[in-house]
């Protein structure tokens, strides 16, 4: 059964409950990361994410902890073209580049307008670009980027869940028309979309959480979605820690992760991953993590099921 509270979460309730920002550098990305990745095509390819240091989303998500490294105030022109080509200089032979700057791309307050000519003649000659952005902020600009680029264009959209009071409650200022609308239009274009869906968003029993991802991976691909990442809720951000000390959130199982993940990639619709990063804190098993994440991590490259980790630890669905 859904619990929810009698108070709604918005941009000054979250605020409020916030930590500290980290500090960082506006000349340097505030990470960067190579990795492998399965392509549509099912090449294994050399993938590079850029962590962009800029303004922060203008949008408070509930669950968001990407302000952490985010400035207050708008970087100055040639910034972010500079970051871009720093990172680019360290990760040598990449054929697909990520670029994520904790909000969207054609927000005109973290990357600036006369910035895009620059950053078009840095990274147009990749295999595939992927940009993150809010559907209401999709538009002909990713149209006019897409025609500037020899590289193949991928659009990255937060739908976060179908589950529609939650969806409301996440403070994300979209609701699933908002989303169909910019996949389609993006689609009908020609421009691919890969979807971030939650596993447990707060309000969710770990048995909902599971079915509410399975529901929100048929959504996405049933309106047009090409890829879909399953990002595993974590606290850390302020907001998460005083619902979980509320009862409102607790941390998703490793298991239910790779329940999702088995039932999306079975869907065979697009390609499914599931996201790794602090992966260690959702297992409660010393024994299997290592196993269950070497698991995770092939099915993300093969996108084949593989059998399952025996433990004599219990998958039970809390």
């Amino acid at each position: 059964m859904v619990k929810f509270p009698e108070v709604y979460y918005d941009n000054e309730w979250i605020i409020k409950h916030r930590g500290i920002k980290n500090p960082v550098d506006p000349f340097r990305p505030y990470a960067y990361v190579r990795e492998k990745e399965r392509s549509r095509t099912g090449e294994i390819i050399e993938t590079g994410t850029i962590f962009l240091t800029n303004r922060e989303c203008p949008f408070k998500c509930l669950m968001c902890d990407l302000w952490k490294n985010t400035m207050n105030e708008k970087v100055a022109e040639g910034i972010i073209p500079g970051q871009i080509e720093w990172g680019i200089r360290r990760m040598e032979g990449i054929r697909q580049l990520k670029l994520y700057n904790s909000g969207n791309f054609f927000d005109k307050q973290a990357i600036p307008e006369n910035d895009y000519a620059e950053i078009i003649g840095l990274i147009k000659d990749f295999d595939t670009v992927v940009i993150e952005n809010h559907p209401r902020l999709i538009d002909d600009r990713c149209l006019k980027l897409d025609d500037s680029l020899n590289a193949e264009l991928e659009v990255a959209i937060g739908l976060e869940t179908v589950h529609p009071e939650v969806l409301h409650r996440l403070n994300k200022q979209m609701d699933l028309d908002d989303f169909e609308k910019a996949v389609r239009f993006l689609s009908l274009n020609g421009i691919r979309t890969r979807a971030f869906i939650l596993l447990r968003p707060p309000f969710l029993t770990e048995y909902e959480g599971i079915a509410w991802a399975k529901r929100s991976i048929e959504y996405a691909f049933s309106v047009g979605v090409e890829c879909c990442v399953i990002i595993p809720t974590r606290p850390g951000n302020g907001a998460l820690d005083k619902l979980m000390k509320e009862g409102y959130f607790e941390y998703p199982l490793i298991s239910s992760l790779e329940e999702v993940l088995e039932y999306g990639v079975r869907l065979h619709a697009g390609r499914v991953f599931a996201d790794l990063w602090d992966l260690d804190i959702f297992s409660r098993c010393r024994n299997c993590f290592l196993p269950r994440k070497g698991r995770l991590q092939g099915i993300n490259l093969s996108q084949v099921i593989s059998p399952e980790i025996m433990c004599s630890c219990s998958r039970q669905v809390l």
